[in-house]
């Protein structure tokens, strides 16, 4: 089989992705940032299986996990012009967009999956229609587990974190850094090694998932189990691409994105307590927050609700009055 190039296969698939033909099957690209090891990313291949089995091989949608074909901050923009048909993107890191992007990355305001999956039910008709103003449709979410913070040394206040390096990897956890009292650092999954054995870094918050996947045991050696926030994953569809599609074939994708959907609020609880136990069982210590810890970084939450709040009153306003019935 011949090995085509990124600029090949993208360019490609713009001349020629969204064309459908009778006499062929129809062939979609996925690009996904993260790793097969991943929650999402195996969701996103039971997602393209279930579609080619009950299309009978007439809609194949290929993976491509990692950012092997579209860098992560390049997917939205592949998605919107039809370079790509389908992606999967890290929802906090469109906020810059518009604020309703960033529901789920505001500290303590959903701290359960039962929360934080009433904020997304919440959230969903607002960010529909911002991903409909560009030319996307959402298809379904995918959760992460929750949020916590890594560190070198113990954290038992913002204090012990004063003057380090914190990564960043969307716009509120870039403020969350400055508010923590941090300099925020941007640094994508795969890159946070290095950032860490390199000084680059010395602390993040991320789930429990990445630090599995990144090996987070081989450079630091703390866990604080803050539990700040839940964040997700969005998968969406050029809405050209999909109004293509017969009326038989759109049904079997909204089907088999609602199956998706569903499968991940259901295993992301389970993957959250094995990879928790993964850190401990490398030598990681894993312990709960002290009340001081908490209290500042609940004091933060609150700050970061209001500005989020202030930044878009009417549309963000929404979304919490849903939220908080």
């Amino acid at each position: 089989m011949l090995k085509l190039s990124r600029a090949v296969l993208i360019g490609g698939v713009a001349l020629g992705g969204l064309a459908s033909t009778s006499s062929f099957a129809e062939k979609w690209h996925m690009p996904t940032p993260y790793g097969d090891g991943n929650l999402p990313t195996q969701i996103a291949y039971s997602f393209a299986q279930e579609i080619k089995d009950n299309t009978k091989g007439d809609l194949d949608i290929t993976v491509h996990s990692g950012g092997s074909l579209v860098k992560h901050t390049e997917i939205p923009r592949s998605v919107k012009t039809g370079q790509v048909q389908v992606g999967e993107v890290f929802l906090g890191i469109l906020g810059n967009e518009n604020p309703v992007y960033k529901h789920d990355n505001i500290p303590f305001l959903a701290t359960t999956f039962d929360d934080a999956k009433k904020l997304w039910e919440a959230a969903k008709p607002e960010v529909s229609k911002q991903l409909d103003k560009d030319g996307m449709m959402l298809l379904y979410a995918v959760a992460w587990p929750a949020q916590s913070l890594y560190s070198k040394e113990p954290v038992n206040s913002l204090a012990d974190l004063a003057g380090t390096k914190m990564r960043a990897y969307s716009p509120s956890t870039s403020r969350l850094a400055d508010l923590m009292g941090t300099t925020p650092t941007t640094i994508q999954v795969p890159d946070i090694p290095q950032a860490f054995s390199t000084g680059i870094i010395q602390a993040m918050i991320t789930s429990p998932s990445t630090g599995v996947d990144s090996q987070a045991w081989d450079y630091v050696k703390n866990y604080t189990d803050v539990q700040a926030w839940i964040p997700k994953n969005i998968v969406v569809v050029n809405k050209r691409a999909f109004r293509r599609l017969d009326k038989a074939t759109q049904q079997v994708v909204l089907d088999a994105a609602k199956h998706a959907e569903a499968a991940g609020w259901t295993k992301v609880a389970a993957r959250a307590a094995k990879d928790k136990a993964t850190l401990i069982a490398n030598g990681m210590t894993v312990s709960e927050p002290s009340p001081q810890l908490l209290k500042e970084l609940q004091a933060i939450g609150k700050t970061m609700a209001e500005e989020w709040k202030a930044e878009a009153p009417k549309d963000v306003g929404a979304i919490l009055s849903r939220y908080q019935k």
